[in-house]
């Protein structure tokens, strides 16, 4: 009997939860501009700002902390590109909406387990007081989780503001704005359940929310353009759902540690972050012997979405960015895996990936 898809992807994007899918049917009866003063358009904005209090109040701020826009990589590009020109250091495994938003940053390295370097930071940041450190709280490859709360003191310890994007924990596991000592914070929605194309600015008291997109006043004139009043909504409900089962995220490290566990039988296989804390559902891997593509492939015929951390141009196999910090060596037959559970991965799930794990490991690679 052909087992269904089995979907390990979650880091990427993880499935809408039926209270999000519940709150689009809701508001998609709407038609309303939330920035319109009549019934209508004020049936719209209570929608916006019931979600903005569930955020709010999740991560202990005001709701004049909470400003919405279209994503992380939106957020991350207005917090980092708001300090063009001065000195901002920004993690080496930082995502690339963060590295590659188009200003001039210092990569601050990181250990082979993929925690920031604290030591180096501290160099960095005495030779010369940067304006801004930027560091994921989670990493979207590997799932370490970065001693935030120190890297923040040691921002103020020089008079630098801290962005953490925080959009691989959001929904993972607890923290405030205040508890991680973040001046700025970037959340998706679509990490939590909710729809893609929606985000978060987090901004602490008194402090300015750099302006990336002009031409309106919305969002208290801190983000032009007309609210995505659907996306929005389905984010309230997703947040409130994911926070309430924060314990059952936890214990996807039951299954996670299983699939690891079968993982490490093979001599093949390498498993990182792995001495760390990390987030519960992450697994980053490579597996020796055969070509990322190839594996990837072979999962998605037997019904696994997996993503590979590697990008591939004209045949040759690149490491990701991620673990070529953490000291990975890149190779044609070496396949970088992403393994990356969530809400609604089941026991079933874990035994139809060992089984065909079990069942490429014998056809495809040796060890």
């Amino acid at each position: 009997m052909k087992h269904p898809n089995s979907y390990f992807d979650h880091n990427a994007t993880t499935p809408l939860r039926p209270e999000a899918r519940e709150e689009i049917l809701l508001a998609l009866t709407d038609v309303g501009n939330p920035s319109s003063t009549h019934s209508f358009g004020r049936i719209a904005r209570k929608r916006v700002e019931t979600a903005r209090k569930i955020i709010a109040e999740s991560l202990d701020v005001s709701t004049g902390q909470v400003f919405f826009n279209s994503g992380a990589t939106e957020g991350n590009n207005t917090i980092l590109k708001g300090f063009s020109g001065k000195r901002v250091l920004c993690s080496a495994v930082e995502h690339l909406s963060s590295i590659d938003c188009g200003i001039h940053m210092e990569l601050i390295p990181v250990t082979p387990d993929g925690l920031v370097d604290i030591e180096e930071l501290k160099k960095m940041v005495s030779i010369n007081p940067p304006a801004l450190i930027s560091v994921m709280m989670v990493n979207n490859e590997n799932g370490v989780i970065q001693p935030v709360l120190e890297i923040s003191k040691i921002a103020k310890s020089v008079g630098a503001l801290f962005h953490c994007d925080a959009v691989q924990s959001y929904g993972r596991i607890p923290f405030t704005r205040e508890n991680i000592g973040a001046d700025f914070i970037t959340i998706s929605s679509h990490k939590v359940g909710g729809t893609q194309g929606t985000g978060v600015i987090i901004v602490a008291p008194n402090t300015s929310l750099p302006k990336l997109v002009e031409g309106g006043g919305q969002e208290k004139r801190a983000r032009g353009g007309t609210e995505n009043v659907i996306g929005i909504a389905a984010f309230g409900a997703a947040a409130k759902a994911a926070l309430a089962q924060l314990n059952d995220f936890q214990k996807l490290s039951i299954l996670r540690d299983r699939i690891e566990a079968e993982l490490s039988k093979s001599n093949s296989v390498r498993i990182y972050g792995r001495d760390v804390d990390r987030v519960s559902n992450t697994i980053s891997c490579t597996v020796d012997g055969v070509a990322s593509e190839t594996l990837l492939m072979a999962f998605d015929i037997e019904g696994i979405a997996l993503s590979a951390g590697a990008a591939c141009s004209s045949g040759t196999t690149r490491m990701s960015h991620v673990l070529t910090a953490m000291g990975v060596e890149g190779r044609a037959d070496r396949a970088p895996l992403r393994i990356s559970l969530g809400w609604n991965t089941t026991e079933k799930d874990i035994e139809h990936f060992i089984e065909v794990w079990n069942k490429l490991r014998a056809r495809l690679f040796k060890g």
